[in-house]
């Protein structure tokens, strides 16, 4: 928004973001992004604070996006801006159960400010945020009567030039929409693990299934991926938050309990396949893991598969070490207390002596290593593809144990 030329005051609640956003750097790592908070702060349009530092003057739109423990500061905020003359526009954009802006449309009516009210929920994805929220496929705009329309368009027409992806909707369809678009991604990649897990017994290969299905223009070839399960603090937490509405709603597990139950089975899938190859006889292995953060792009360990992978190995007395591009840090503060990981700055490090190596994060370095180098660092050869992003009989041309996921 700094960039297109508006005045922008970034405001946070948690002490420690401060002083990142402070000493100059942005709170997320995406790509693009720190160039991008360096020039809007030294061009001045950008600039940062807590909360309650609002910039004198009234601002043209708010845009809340609060993490859970923070809707507080929803309702004091609003009461502060209704001590001056209001504001022009709220945006909502924090994620919570359908109705969140239906009841603070209410705390904006009692505060008696003359503020209008829009739910934009953000469909941006982690690790591609940058690109996602400046060349958007959709922008999903819940409003009531339209008000406030017109402001949210302003404010987004650099981002909308190519053709309309606004869809405007009402606060709550806005709301369920964003939980639904989750559900169905967490469903199809759900799905596919369960074909997977089938095509494995029946002689199939998962991948070639997979190219079929993605080639019928009915079901397309989207989040259609088989793996060792999904994670991350967005998909996981607005799934949840679908099954909670369904489940208040209706008295038997519905599908999506199912979808949940699914994925966090298939975490445990490369952990199963290691117990097999060794006939159980694991206690003072080592395993490599490359890649721990939830995805690709992102430091952040949220849910991952990893960390189900990692707790199964240190039950069984297992030796792990892991090497990630970005998520080393996050992975070091979760493990603190819970158990010991060896943490290396290369991937080939990582894997020095190890019984097996697990690709869990398809991070891109980890697309084409050096096959003989990897044969030479472990002690045994065993390939654990999380991911399938390796061609089976070439791996194995290599002298090496390949195992995938339905292949």
């Amino acid at each position: 928004m700094a960039q297109t030329g508006h005045q922008v005051h970034w405001c946070v609640v948690e002490p420690l973001s401060r002083e990142r956003l402070a000493e100059g750097r942005p709170l997320f790592q995406e790509q693009g992004l720190d160039r991008l908070c360096r020039e809007q702060l030294e061009s001045g349009r950008l600039t940062t604070g807590f909360w309650e530092d609002v910039p004198s003057g009234i601002p043209d739109a708010v845009f809340l996006s609060l993490q859970p423990g923070e809707e507080g500061v929803a309702e004091r905020l609003v009461n502060m801006l209704a001590s001056s003359t209001g504001c022009g526009l709220i945006v909502n954009q924090t994620v919570g159960p359908v109705g969140a802006a239906e009841q603070l449309r209410t705390i904006i009516k009692q505060a008696n400010t003359r503020s209008a009210l829009v739910s934009l929920p953000d469909l941006i994805q982690e690790g591609n945020a940058f690109r996602t929220f400046t060349r958007p496929d959709s922008i999903l705009l819940g409003c009531e009567d339209g008000e406030g329309e017109a402001l949210v368009r302003e404010l987004l027409r650099p981002f909308n030039r190519r053709k309309d992806v606004i869809q405007v909707m009402s606060l709550r369809e806005a709301e369920f929409s964003k939980l639904a678009i989750s559900g169905i991604l967490a469903t199809r990649i759900s799905y596919m693990n369960d074909m997977a897990s089938l095509s494995e017994s029946l002689g199939v290969d998962i991948d070639v299934v997979r190219v079929a299905m993605g080639a019928d223009p009915r079901i397309g070839d989207s989040y259609l991926y088989p793996g060792c399960g999904f994670g991350g603090p967005g998909l996981s937490r607005n799934v949840l938050a679908l099954v909670d509405a369904l489940n208040a709603k209706a008295s038997e597990p519905g599908l999506l309990e199912q979808v949940l139950q699914t994925n966090e089975r298939q975490k445990e899938v490369l952990f199963r396949k290691f117990w097999q190859f060794n006939h159980g006889n694991v206690a003072g292995k080592k395993v490599a893991l490359w890649g721990v953060a939830f995805k690709p792009g992102t430091h952040r360990v949220d849910n991952a598969p990893a960390l189900k992978v990692i707790e199964a190995l240190w039950a069984q007395g297992v030796e792990v070490s892991v090497h990630d591009p970005k998520a080393l840090a996050d992975i070091e503060s979760w493990a603190e207390g819970r158990g010991e990981l060896i943490l290396c700055d290369d991937p080939y490090e990582a894997a020095e002596g190890a019984d097996a190596l697990m690709l869990i994060t398809e991070w891109k370095p980890y697309w084409s290593p050096d096959w003989q180098r990897l044969k030479r660092a472990m002690r045994e050869p065993l390939i654990l593809d999380g991911r399938n992003i390796y061609e089976p009989d070439f791996v194995r041309e290599q002298g090496l144990v390949y195992r995938g996921i339905g292949r």
